[in-house]
């Protein structure tokens, strides 16, 4: 049988009881489309970051998107971001009509060098977008004092980061507002598409809530500004309101997985070997992948594919080398750190139903194949 990545069945065999009467609820409750599981999921979630306002959305790209718009970002505004990323953070600010702008990532957390941010800045940079990617948080201090200097807005994208702490705080709990998916992979995942924002201004909260439902807001059918049709299924927040109990318990499965993976590995590492994940300081990581590194990736995962162990990069193509973004005219080498990555990261299976007897299979393998290189 073979090992992937991700697997969502066996947490759905643990919660099927659980989950099925989550879709139950909803059929019954007579209200199928921003009913009470939309309202309670929102207030729900607001309340473990601590913050007064979620807006409940379709995915996490139209997160990122619409949350730029209610921060007043469109057309002709710049939006300060990272390529090593998932595609759908850019394919968003191109969607709210601005134009990314890239910067390089450090080498051993691949986390936004917020450092280079200042130099990215221009007249017409509107918004910092950082990512807080594969489930540990960016540095948001200068970010924070950079946006206030320059009068921008800040977006975090939470993504991958569901109950991530940095410094003590959660994700999504530094910027103007923090979009975040619960597509099924992800730590705090639905069974299909959803997302949300957090923000605690409530003038942008309003302005969430009027482009997820075409522009209007108090009177149905008369549009103010013209929206969007992104609401979040009532099925998938009541599902997300039943997960959310356990999103701690998630993230501590994760980190259990992460714990067993770097004791059984760590002698792998040194010069030209296997780099495991670097902890950014400050953070609390919540694995949301696990991401290792080796000059020789390419030959690893077509090895391990021949063990039934089927691994994943997150990210082989950075976003500025994708033909979609080559108008942005960042040439080969523009980012250099980035683009190493590219061609050296894989992520190990990474889920907190994992049974331990794959994560030793999985551990047994890489280290023979490490041993025939």
């Amino acid at each position: 049988m073979t090992t992937y990545v991700w697997d969502y069945l066996p947490e759905y065999h643990q919660e099927r009881a659980d989950i099925l009467d989550a879709v139950e609820t909803v059929f019954e409750s007579g209200r199928l489309v921003l009913g009470e599981s939309v309202r309670g999921f929102e207030r729900e979630f607001a309340a473990y970051h601590g913050v007064p306002h979620c807006t409940g959305v379709d995915n996490g790209t139209n997160a990122v998107k619409l949350g730029l718009q209610a921060l007043g970002v469109g057309p002709g505004d710049e939006v300060i971001t990272v390529s090593n990323t998932a595609a759908p953070t850019v394919v968003a600010i191109d969607g709210a009509g601005a134009t990314p702008v890239f910067v390089d990532v450090h080498e051993d957390t691949y986390l936004m060098d917020t450092d280079q941010v200042e130099a990215a800045i221009t007249p017409r940079t509107k918004a910092l977008l950082p990512v807080h990617l594969y489930g540990q948080c960016v540095e948001m201090a200068p970010l924070r004092r950079l946006a206030e200097r320059h009068g921008l807005v800040v977006l975090e994208d939470c993504a991958q980061a569901h109950g991530a702490r940095h410094h003590g705080r959660l994700a999504g709990t530094f910027g103007d507002a923090a979009a975040f998916s619960f597509y099924p992979t992800k730590v705090l995942g639905a069974y299909g598409d959803g997302g949300a924002v957090l923000t605690s201004d409530a003038a942008v909260d309003r302005a969430l809530r009027r482009l997820r439902y075409y522009g209007m807001e108090e009177v149905y059918y008369v549009v103010d500004t013209p929206g969007h049709n992104s609401r979040l299924d009532e099925v998938h927040a009541e599902i997300l309101r039943r997960k959310l109990t356990r999103l701690d318990a998630y993230v501590a499965g994760r980190r259990a997985v992460a714990r067993r993976y770097a004791e059984h590995l760590a002698d792998l590492t040194g010069p030209g070997g296997l780099v495991l994940p670097t902890l950014a300081p400050g953070n609390d990581h919540v694995h949301y992948v696990y991401v290792v590194r080796h000059p020789r990736r390419d030959d690893i995962i077509a090895e391990l594919k021949r063990h039934d162990i089927a691994l994943n990069i997150s990210y082989p193509w950075p976003v500025h080398t994708m033909t979609g973004f080559a108008h942005l005219g960042y040439g080969k080498g523009s980012l250099p750190v980035t683009e190493r990555l590219a061609g050296e990261i894989f992520s190990l299976p990474m889920y907190p139903s994992l049974p331990v007897d794959v994560q030793d299979r999985v551990i047994g393998a890489l280290r023979d194949v490490l041993a025939s290189l």
